[in-house]
């Protein structure tokens, strides 16, 4: 079964648009945890617009299950992700000022300077994720960089989705076969949601995690949190 991480980013937005602490963040990491998620997804950006950098040094500890923190590796974030030590870290190419992740790395172009980061988060044992297209050279040349994993940037499947599923899904199919091919492991995330997220899985080989938090967190305010991490679940079983 493909393991479903909970990004709770869009909780800490709510919490940060009034000030204080609610919704509590912490409680609601316990609480994905509890109600089935395998994992928990953060992106701390420089600007602490959602997640906070304290926030991720807090919800360490007081979840068992993965931790995955993402985010473009500046100097600072780097510290972060040494000190906290997830289960792992997935590199964005994110600019600071970035709505939302909305491209993968050049992994020709920032090769070197990706293999330079992996070898860092690999000496202290954490497993590593690229963001990343479905251009199989960009995914020949990740493996090459020495991570473990390619996260595939999905809104392009996502945005074409309703008009025609099988032409949407192709590309990241053939992607899904060179990564396999090459030895990465393969994780998907961005406007993955309750419509097309059972025929993605279903029709994508290898896939190892999905992580998921605008939809998820948006579904919950209608039907609950424990009911809509349940629905996810089911679509990915």
């Amino acid at each position: 079964m493909t393991r479903l991480s909970v990004n709770i980013n869009k909780i800490a937005t709510l919490r940060n648009a009034r000030g204080g602490n609610v919704p509590n963040v912490l409680d609601a990491a316990i609480n994905c945890e509890r109600f089935g998620a395998q994992g928990i997804t953060v992106h701390p950006r420089p600007d602490e617009r959602h997640i906070r950098y304290q926030d991720v040094y807090d919800i360490k500890p007081i979840i068992t299950t993965e931790f995955n923190i993402e985010g473009y590796p500046s100097d600072k974030f780097i510290e972060l992700v040494l000190d906290v030590r997830p289960n792992q870290v997935t590199l964005v190419p994110d600019p600071p000022d970035a709505l939302t992740s909305n491209a993968g790395w050049d992994t020709i172009k920032h090769k070197n300077h990706l293999k330079e980061i992996i070898a860092k988060f690999h000496a202290a044992n954490i497993r590593t994720s690229i963001f990343i297209e479905t251009d199989t050279e960009l995914i020949k040349n990740a493996a090459d960089t020495g991570t473990n994993r390619v996260e595939l940037y999905t809104e392009p499947y996502a945005a074409q989705f309703d008009q025609n599923k099988e032409q949407a899904v192709e590309p990241f199919v053939k992607a899904a076969e060179e990564a396999i091919k090459v030895g990465l492991g393969l994780n998907a995330g961005h406007d993955l949601n309750l419509d097309n997220l059972k025929y993605f899985n279903q029709n994508v080989p290898g896939l190892l995690e999905v992580s998921i938090g605008h939809a998820l967190i948006s579904d919950a305010l209608y039907l609950g949190l424990e009911n809509t991490i349940q629905m996810y679940l089911r679509e990915l079983k």
